[in-house]
């Protein structure tokens, strides 16, 4: 019990560490949170400092959900010690202690996360992305259709009440993170992949 309590809180920790503003701050960019979409994420990086800072920070989003999950599976902490560890971290972004609980939205640390708790989970997750993102083009609607099935991808993967219980958690958050998203593709506002838009993030 000591230690998966000690692994969440790890997690959260790990979470709270903001790739995004780290690395503004050390390649000499503009505060995320102060520029663009004020989103400390991948996608606000992209817009205010290009490809390789955003692929650092989506890197390093991805590895705060992943090795929690990695070390949790590694202890055997059980499915609910993962479902804690994974939304330990998942949290610890969205609201990071370091950075006055101001964080991202949350997609690359979920995806982390899914790739932690099951490779198989985070890759239908990431393809579905993917294959959104080519086809229409909008960052914002490919992550919340790919988390909104994820899941549905998990219980037909690995049919786990609290695993699933995790999953259907981030997904609710996430949506509710993305709500201006959600506004702008509701009036057709909302910006698409290489376009411009201050007001448009989906990361």
């Amino acid at each position: 019990m000591i230690i998966a309590a000690l692994v969440v809180l790890l997690a959260y920790l790990l979470g709270s560490v903001s790739s995004a503003i780290i690395v503004c701050r050390v390649m000499g960019l503009p505060d995320p949170r102060t520029q663009g979409s004020n989103n400390p994420g991948a996608t606000n990086v992209l817009r205010i400092g290009g490809k390789k800072a955003a692929a650092i920070t989506l890197v390093g989003d991805s590895l705060k959900g992943l090795i929690p999950l990695l070390l949790a599976h590694g202890l055997d902490l059980g499915t609910a010690g993962l479902a804690a560890t994974g939304l330990a971290a998942f949290l610890g972004h969205l609201y990071p202690v370091f950075f006055g609980f101001q964080g991202g939205k949350g997609v690359a640390t979920a995806l982390g996360v899914q790739f932690g708790l099951y490779w198989a989970l985070g890759l239908s997750v990431a393809a579905i992305w993917l294959f959104m993102a080519k086809v229409i083009r909008i960052s914002s609607l490919s992550a919340l259709v790919s988390m909104g099935l994820a899941p549905f991808l998990l219980w037909w993967l690995w049919d786990d009440p609290w695993l699933i219980g995790m999953q259907v958690v981030i997904s609710l958050i996430l949506f509710w993170r993305h709500r201006s998203n959600i506004r702008n593709l509701l009036t057709g506002a909302e910006g698409r992949i290489g376009v411009d838009r201050p007001d448009s993030d989906g990361g």
